[in-house]
């Protein structure tokens, strides 16, 4: 066991959360955050990558709706990787830099710095995706993947099959805007999404209206307003890579992607896997999601779909979400247990 987080350690900043955290690794923009569990359970530590559309605070939203908080709380080690907010001078990174620059170096920097030989590793949305392609080459051991949310096979897009179809027939093309922007600002990463679930909303004012007299509420609600509003930029490269190879060409799915000329085949996957998707969810429908489950080798693989949408992957009061509360203890080392 291990003794209390140190009082000296300062809390995350605003665009942080509350649980305290430390830089252990720094490269460019990018920060790995160590997150301690002041009464650490398990041996392998837990590796988050969340997505590069949106600023990672959503899983350390509020005191008591925080995925990291309630990770912590139940003995996990958390390391977070935080790509940041890229300029202009990032304009020629793509997803093999993400890959291998950033995510297996900051797996690389984790497992020295707890001193650990495994790892679990969990992506949400694109860092999901991300998370995919690092799991199907790498050489660092992965004992756990949790996919959440993620977006794998690209054959039809539910809401958007007359975009795909356009794209594929070559009737229209991101290329030009891709380059000329060099990297894509905010707003219109923003419009972007907004075009592909819900173009104009007011139900979230209508619940803020009638919780108006309910101070944490209140506060929660601003949290993720500005959480639902910080689109960041996204870098034009990696941005038509994903488009042209994964969007268009499904190319992850068809294995025929090349990290940094490494053969990515979701067939070298044999860690334990755990898939969610969310019913409801309209920016990665579970139909995106579930074709990764006969792609891979893992013997423990599980597939949930959970009730609400995109934005539902949060824990409540230090729990663990449903979807992991048996499984992820279950496939956790003890500390102290032989292996």
């Amino acid at each position: 066991m291990r003794d209390s987080i140190p009082s000296n350690w300062r809390k995350s900043p605003s665009i942080g959360g509350p649980t305290a955290r430390k830089a252990i690794w720094k490269k460019n923009k990018a920060t790995l955050w160590y997150y301690p569990s002041a009464q650490k359970t398990y041996k392998e530590p837990l590796f988050l990558i969340y997505s590069l559309v949106n600023q990672p605070f959503i899983l350390d939203l509020y005191p008591g709706a925080s995925m990291i908080e309630s990770f912590v709380q139940n003995g996990y080690d958390v390391y977070l990787l935080d790509f940041g907010i890229p300029g202009y001078e990032d304009s020629h990174i793509t997803i093999d830099h993400y890959i291998v620059d950033y995510i297996q170096k900051g797996v690389q920097r984790t497992l020295r710095h707890a001193k650990a030989d495994e790892i679990t590793l969990i992506g949400y949305c694109l860092g999901g995706v991300f998370a995919t392609l690092y799991a199907a080459i790498a050489t660092e051991s992965i004992k756990n993947l949790i996919l959440v949310v993620t977006p794998i096979d690209f054959s039809e897009l539910p809401s958007f099959n007359r975009w795909l179809t356009a794209l594929r027939d070559e009737n229209i093309s991101f290329d030009h805007l891709f380059d000329a922007y060099g990297v894509l600002p905010a707003p219109l990463i923003e419009a972007g999404i907004r075009s592909i679930t819900v173009p104009v909303y007011y139900t979230q004012y209508l619940a803020l209206l009638q919780n108006s007299n309910n101070k944490e509420y209140v506060e929660r609600w601003k949290r993720f307003n500005d959480w639902t509003k910080g689109h960041i930029p996204f870098v034009g490269q990696a941005l038509k890579q994903f488009v042209n190879d994964y969007v268009r060409d499904n190319k992850l799915v068809n294995g025929e992607i090349k990290i940094k000329g490494k053969n990515v085949l979701l067939k070298n996957i044999d860690m334990n896997l755990l898939v969610v998707a969310a019913k409801n969810d309209e920016l990665v429908p579970p139909s995106l999601s579930e074709p990764i489950m006969n792609l891979v080798s893992s013997n423990d693989k599980q597939f949930q779909l959970v009730d609400g949408g995109h934005t539902t992957m949060t824990a409540k009061k230090g729990a663990l979400p449903n979807y992991l509360q048996n499984w992820l203890p279950e496939r956790s080392t003890l500390i102290g247990e032989e292996v």
